[in-house]
């Protein structure tokens, strides 16, 4: 049972999975294991992920550990649609085209939760919490989930005590910060931006709104590219896991990296090209659309597209109109304002962002693939959020290295001893 938008593209979907297979060397040795072992067997695994070709490679290992895969996206405009149509034609239940409407999104979520699944892997929490309102928790053994503001999500609904079954913080491995946040999500918004645009990066003004594990590999990678880049942070924290620093601390880390750091009311008035990676709400609004140039560019990298206050935009311009795919022209108080993605996520819009690049999603599944394989046969006793086992974690780097030549020999037992004595005789 499926619902795409053509199943006649399944064989340009094939060619993109080939690919994929082909560079995906962490899920290889995964799907080697749990053909084996099939932890999966007789269970339903239901998905909410950008279904594109890296996300098909996780599809496929899941299901050759036993699962059957009930599937939906977790962004109305990411879906790769001869994917979906290739993992149709495999037998997987799919339910997700490009261009959805906000009620088609989450009719393929209902089709997906709707089956009672065991396992949820989920990219934002749409999924975990579509569960709790319809009730259908009882049936969850438990979940994993791969971004910030999924994680922070759950956090929030664990202190509040409503998170009724046990959820892997995926995006807070340590690997997956590596992979993912900093080395993907710089290259991919990057990679968009100028397929979006067909602008030259270097001398212009980049704005990149938050550093954190998302916000350093943007700015890392368009000063790369020779963009001035100015980064903004926010005076203290919003509560949020405070391991990670608050905004004083990014702030400073930022400024020894050798980026301009400003304030929004500041930053607003010298951007030539705008990037949220903050998770939260309004980070562009109206007084820095007041204060931006004429021709500035907007776009988003955090999860969702309440980042840039696009209602306000939407009310307010005189008009607006898509100039090329994924361009939008506003005309706002005399001057022209591109925003890109509809202010989703700007590396994932189809056609121009393809997303993480291959190796990158082969380290973040991974581990995804791994902490369901826990939840299956190794299920956390109580509700909340749990890390990813160090094991795990560390097994990923590993078969990442080893797989471009890289093999590390261990500790001797001298230097073991020695790093675990307080007596420095010892």
């Amino acid at each position: 049972m499926s619902k795409v938008k053509d199943e006649k593209l399944a064989a340009k979907g094939e060619e993109e999975l080939y690919w994929a297979r082909i560079n995906m060397p962490i899920l290889k040795h995964v799907r080697k294991g749990f053909e084996k072992e099939l932890p999966f067997k007789g269970m339903k695994i239901g998905v909410a992920l950008h279904l594109e070709k890296k996300t098909g490679i996780l599809l496929e290992t899941l299901r050759a550990g036993g699962a059957e895969i009930w599937a939906s996206s977790c962004n109305p405009l990411s879906t790769d649609d001869r994917v979906a149509a290739a993992l149709a034609k495999q037998g997987m239940n799919i339910f997700a085209w490009a261009g959805q409407t906000n009620e088609e999104y989450y009719w393929c979520l209902e089709q997906v939760i709707a089956q009672k699944p065991e396992i949820l892997i989920d990219d934002g929490c749409d999924l975990t919490l579509l569960a709790h309102k319809k009730n259908f928790t009882q049936y969850v053994l438990g979940a994993c989930e791969e971004t910030t503001t999924g994680v922070n999500r759950l956090r929030a609904m664990d202190r509040q005590g409503k998170l009724k079954f046990p959820v892997f913080a995926v995006n807070d491995a340590y690997s997956k910060h590596l992979f993912d946040n900093r080395y993907g999500t710089g290259q991919s918004t990057l990679d968009a931006i100028q397929n979006m645009t067909n602008l030259i990066i270097a001398g212009k003004t980049v704005v990149v709104a938050g550093y954190g594990w998302c916000g350093k590999g943007i700015a890392r990678r368009f000063a790369g590219m020779g963009a001035k880049v100015v980064v903004v942070e926010i005076a203290g924290d919003l509560g949020e896991d405070k391991m990670s620093g608050s905004g004083f601390h990014k702030a400073l880390e930022a400024h020894y990296d050798g980026f301009s750091v400003m304030n929004m009311e500041q930053a607003s008035k010298v951007g030539d090209i705008f990037v949220t990676a903050t998770g939260n709400k309004n980070v562009l609004s109206k007084p820095d659309f007041d204060s931006m140039k004429d021709g500035a560019i907007i776009s988003n990298s955090g999860h969702f597209d309440n980042e840039i206050d696009l209602k306000f935009l939407n009310s307010k311009a005189k008009s607006h109109r898509e100039v090329k795919p994924n361009v939008e022209e506003y005309d706002y108080n005399g001057k022209r304002l591109y925003v890109l993605s509809h202010g989703r996520l700007v590396n994932l819009a189809r056609p121009t962002g393809q997303g993480h690049p291959v190796e990158i999603m082969d380290g973040s599944f991974g581990i995804q693939a791994l902490c369901a394989r826990e939840v299956a046969v190794n299920t956390p006793e109580k509700p909340g959020v749990s890390i990813v086992p160090k094991e795990i974690d560390d097994e990923v780097a590993r078969i990442a290295l080893e797989s471009a030549g890289i093999h590390l020999k261990p500790p001797t037992a001298e230097q073991i001893k020695y790093a675990n004595a307080w007596d420095e005789g010892t």
